[in-house]
């Protein structure tokens, strides 16, 4: 796949640009496949409801020009160049069927091919929307400091040693260091961390991520090229060619299988005509093989089953975008989870209110004076403040002269007093909380403890997880170690690796993968994205994560639920061992049909009747995994 990687030149410094997703009927293979879809439904209502054999044959004809033209096409050019593509086998096999009166099989595996390729088209599509769309979180200009003033530049024509003005608001155009101001950048697209990050001289920034209410100059560190949002990209993309060595292995088996079938249907035809057989006969019994060999028992053996468990996740809040994704999600013998966002909500909460002895304020009171004071921030610990508040039904005191320092915190009259609330020195507690601390005229009066708060389901998820794989799942964050170290005791994790940067996140992923592990890993945030490439398979959490998470992953849950992780690797490891029921059903039923046609004399009904009985058997043993139980037999339970 070849994406640019340029952003567009309609951003602003502070703003990206909203992205545009491929549309399915703005594709061509989607046009075509629908058109099949629409004409075949056509034929099939006017056979079952008696119609005039031509008010059936339009329509079917319809569908197997709109549908069967495209692979018909690309197996002439492959023809061309001395190989044969599985799909042209395809065609040839639904005109043979329509030649013997099979009108409606022919066209029902002509739907079901334009089907699939349409979908595999829009999937494509939109990995590179979404690879395209990245840089788009990076601004297209940066404000570059000169001896002569500031000017404004594209980001691309940045070189190390340029110094960069980041006004409040507006995003850091390159990685760097601080040279001077002090301000909070919300860094949780780069390293997943859930709050914003005081920001010094001396600190690391990076491209992309979002400046707080401080001014501040930075130095440029490293080429726009080379900055943890272009390697992200760079990671994605290496980790989507990854998969291309399995996709060459199964176009392998379906070119020896397109010539096996071809060359088996030719000697079925020309040998017992050398020998003399009628050739009304040979043609017959050269037909009839080519039914009996066709794949669509195959076919249907393997879609049924991970369609239905498609369907099911679908019912249940997980969009499982293929059914290879469905398959790969049943092959895990190992997890990692991202921290923010995923073990947790992704949200800071109030968890301790802790007035200081001789403070004259109680845990109520305490809590509606900071409250008070950070009513007019917008910063997301404030809100957390002012939510406890509410939540405890406290009425808030009008505030006056409220000021924010960025770093530090934020300063207000309350009824008299002036009431401070910010960071407390090591503002990362044992306990992996953010501590604030609350003083009233220069006094400390106590300190409120925040904690981003964990899901509910985390527990029986993480535990569920390490049922299926044999070993706990790993947590992989950005986060610090004692705030990592918090959710793991709270989730029964032991493996803990924190402070990673997206590629660290994939190093670790393909660490396991290089000891021999199938990884699941499940991420929400543009950091994460590298990762779910790489891994086996990938799940993004829905409600809050990024377009590139959810475009990257293999799955999406979409209503946050984390305990419908296992139940989908469930689902998929039923779907797999009806896959290979199914496999083993058509398998049968092709061979004896086959050797029954070589070795004796098979009427061509019979034929049809046993290639569609075994084809509709497979079929009903798969929709097993549309029934509710199915799913629920993979659900947690709540400990």
């Amino acid at each position: 796949m070849s994406v640019t990687l340029t952003p567009s030149s309609t951003a602003s410094a502070g703003v990206p640009t909203a992205r545009r997703r491929t549309r399915l009927l703005a594709l061509p293979e989607a046009r075509w496949a629908l058109v099949a879809l629409v004409a075949f439904l056509v034929g099939l209502a006017a056979d079952l409801g008696g119609a005039p054999l031509w008010a059936g044959a339009i329509p079917y004809a319809v569908a197997y020009a709109a549908g069967g033209w495209e692979p018909a096409l690309e197996g002439l050019r492959a023809l061309r160049e001395k190989t044969l593509d599985v799909d042209l086998l395809m065609v040839v096999a639904a005109l043979g069927a329509a030649a013997i009166g099979q009108v409606l099989d022919g066209a029902l595996l002509i739907v079901i091919f334009a089907t699939s390729g349409a979908l595999e088209a829009l999937a494509t599509a939109r990995t590179a929307d979404s690879v395209r769309g990245l840089l788009d979180l990076a601004p297209t200009t940066a404000t570059r400091l000169t001896g002569g003033g500031e000017e404004t530049v594209p980001v691309a024509e940045l070189a190390v040693g340029d110094v960069l003005l980041v006004r409040p608001g507006e995003r850091i155009g390159g990685d760097g260091t601080v040279l001077d101001g002090v301000s909070e950048a919300d860094q949780a697209t780069i390293t997943g961390e859930s709050l914003p990050v005081v920001k010094r001289p001396g600190d690391e920034v990076f491209a992309g991520t979002l400046n707080g209410t401080g001014a501040l100059r930075v130095r440029v560190e490293r080429d726009p090229g080379d900055s943890v949002i272009a390697r992200i990209v760079t990671l994605v993309e290496e980790a989507s060619r990854t998969k291309a060595p399995t996709q060459l292995f199964i176009e392998r088996i379906e070119q020896r299988y397109a010539v096996g079938v071809v060359a088996a249907t030719l000697a079925v035809f020309g040998v017992p005509l050398a020998f003399g057989e009628d050739l009304t006969d040979a043609l017959l019994r050269a037909m009839t093989f080519m039914i009996v060999a066709s794949p669509c028992a195959v076919v249907l053996a393997t879609m049924p089953p991970l369609l239905s468990a498609i369907a099911n996740a679908g019912r249940h809040g997980v969009l499982v975008k293929s059914a290879v994704a469905m398959e790969r999600l049943g092959e895990i013998d190992a997890a990692a989870l991202d921290k923010t966002g995923t073990l947790t909500e992704g949200t800071p909460e109030v968890t301790a209110v802790r007035p200081l002895p001789g403070s004259g304020l109680d845990e109520d009171a305490l809590l509606a004076l900071a409250a008070a004071a950070e009513h007019p921030s917008e910063h997301p610990l404030a809100r957390a403040v002012v939510a406890a508040a509410h939540a405890r039904g406290l009425p808030l005191a009008p505030v006056t002269d409220f000021t924010a320092a960025p770093g530090r915190g934020v300063t207000a009259a309350v009824e008299g007093a002036v009431v401070t609330v910010g960071r407390a020195e090591a503002a990362e507690a044992a306990d992996g909380g953010t501590v604030v601390r609350v003083t009233r005229d220069g006094t400390p009066v106590g300190t409120l403890t925040l904690t981003d708060r964990l899901r509910h389901d985390a527990p029986a998820a993480a535990s569920a997880l390490a049922s299926l794989t044999g070993t706990a799942p790993i947590l992989l964050t950005g986060d610090n170690a004692h705030t990592a170290a918090r959710v793991a005791t709270a989730t029964g994790l032991t493996d803990i690796r924190s402070g990673l940067l997206p590629e660290d996140k994939v190093n670790a992923v393909r660490d396991l993968q290089a000891a021999g592990r199938k990884v699941l890993f499940v991420g929400d945030g543009v950091n994460d994205a590298p990762a779910l490439a790489a891994a086996h398979a990938g799940i993004a959490m829905g409600r809050a994560g990024s377009d590139l998470a959810l475009e990257t992953a293999d799955a999406v849950v979409v209503r946050d639920e984390l305990a419908s992780v296992p139940a989908v690797v469930r689902l998929s490891r039923t779907a797999r061992r009806l896959v290979l029921q199914n496999l083993v059903i058509a398998g049968t039923a092709i061979t004896g049909l086959v050797l029954w046609d070589l070795l004796g004399h098979l009427p061509l009904p019979l034929g049809v009747a046993g290639h569609e009985g075994s084809t509709v058997l497979v079929g009903l043993n798969g929709l097993r995994l549309l029934r509710e139980s199915a799913w629920r037999s993979g659900q947690p339970q709540h400990r």
